[in-house]
C-alpha cells in the first residue's frame, strides 16, 4: 500500500462527503478510492469511515486521523512547492471563487498576460457570490468583499474598494435626480443587494465631511450576484452603489450616471481568503500577487480618469 496516496484519497472522501465525489475530484475510478480507504483502515487496524447507501460518516478515529493527515499533506505540498519554485515554473490547477464583476473587469482582459508569464498554471473559476464550501469543493482561494467573519479562513487584504452611487438616465428622468442622500427617501427605489450568507439587503451609505447618512430604500428586486445587480440598475429599476472601475464601461456608454458624486462611502476592504488547513502553494501565491497588482492598476487608472474629468470641468 502507498500510504501517502491512501491518505490523500481518504482526506478527499472526508472533504467531499462521499466516494463518488472524491473519485471525480481525484480523477480515479470509484473502486480505486474504495480500495485505498480499505487498505488504509487495514493498515491502521481501525475503522475510519462508516458507509451507508447515502453518505459517509467519519468515525471518532477517522476524525482524529483526518485532522493530522490533512496537516501533514498540506505541509508536504508546501515543502515540495518551496523547493521546486526556484527551479521550475509553478504549475497545476488553481480553483478560485470570485464575483463576476472582478472576473470580467480584472482577470479576463489580462488573462493572456498571466498565461504568458505562468504557462503551466490552469485557472478554474467559480464565478458568483454564493456560499462555497472551500474544502469540499477544493477551492484554493476566494476573493471576498468585507472583513471575513469565518475564523477558519486565513485572509489577506488586497485592496480597499471605493463605492459610488449610480442610476440609469431613464430612472432619473422618471424619478428626478437627488441632490442629497435624504432626497432618496422621497419616493426613490433601490436595487437591493445581499450576500447569500447574510440574507439581508445592504443599505446605501454616504459620508461628506463629518456628516454620515444611511438610507434603506424600498426595492422592487434584490439579488445576491453583481451582474444581475447592475443589469437591474441599467434597466432603470432603482439606485445602486458599485465600485467605479466595475461599471466604467456602462458609464461611458451612457447606460449609467453617477449621482451624489460629492458624497462618499467608507471603503470596503477586499480580501483573498483560503482555509487554514491549506498553506498558500506557490501556484496560488503567484496568482494572488498578480491579482492584487491588477486590482491596484485598475484603481489607479480610475483615479487618473477622475482627475482628468475634474481638470476638464475646471477648464
Amino acid at each position: 500500500m502507498d500510504q501517502l496516496s491512501a491518505m490523500r484519497v481518504f482526506t478527499r472522501v472526508v472533504e467531499t462527503g462521499n466516494f463518488s465525489k472524491a473519485a471525480n475530484s481525484l480523477k480515479m475510478p470509484k473502486t480505486s478510492v474504495t480500495t485505498a480507504v480499505q487498505a488504509l483502515e487495514a493498515h491502521l487496524a481501525t475503522k475510519l469511515l462508516n458507509r451507508t447507501t447515502r453518505r459517509v460518516v467519519v468515525t471518532t478515529d477517522g476524525a482524529l486521523y483526518y485532522e493530522r493527515a490533512a496537516r501533514i499533506l498540506s505541509e508536504l505540498d508546501e515543502l515540495d512547492n518551496s523547493l521546486s519554485s526556484s527551479q521550475a515554473q509553478p504549475s497545476g490547477k488553481v480553483r478560485v471563487a470570485l464575483s463576476g464583476a472582478f472576473a470580467d473587469r480584472i482577470i479576463m482582459p489580462a488573462l493572456c498576460e498571466f498565461h504568458t508569464r505562468y504557462p503551466k498554471i490552469q485557472l478554474e473559476f467559480d464565478i458568483g457570490d454564493r456560499i462555497v464550501d472551500y474544502v469540499a469543493e477544493n477551492i484554493d482561494c476566494a476573493l471576498r468583499a468585507g472583513t471575513p467573519s469565518d475564523q477558519s479562513l486565513v485572509a489577506r487584504k488586497v485592496a480597499d474598494l471605493e463605492l459610488r452611487t449610480y442610476a440609469a438616465p431613464l430612472y432619473l428622468e422618471r424619478m428626478g435626480t437627488p441632490h442629497h442622500p435624504r432626497d432618496l427617501n422621497k419616493g426613490h427605489f433601490g436595487v437591493g443587494y445581499m450576500k447569500a450568507y447574510e440574507g439581508r439587503v445592504f443599505p446605501l451609505m454616504f459620508r461628506k465631511g463629518e456628516e454620515d447618512v444611511e438610507v434603506s430604500l424600498d426595492y422592487v428586486i434584490s439579488v445576491n450576484e453583481f451582474r444581475s445587480y447592475m443589469a437591474a440598475t441599467i434597466a432603470g429599476i432603482g439606485v445602486a452603489q458599485a465600485v467605479a472601475f466595475t461599471v466604467s464601461d456602462s458609464v461611458k456608454r451612457g447606460e449609467l450616471v453617477e449621482i451624489l458624486s460629492d458624497w462618499q462611502r467608507d471603503p470596503i476592504p477586499l480580501y483573498v481568503v483560503y482555509p487554514q488547513t491549506r498553506h498558500l502553494s506557490n501556484k496560488v501565491r503567484v496568482f494572488v500577487d498578480w491579482l492584487a497588482r491588477k486590482l491596484h492598476e485598475a484603481q489607479q487608472s480610475e483615479a487618473r480618469h477622475d482627475a482628468s474629468l475634474r481638470t476638464k470641468a475646471q477648464g
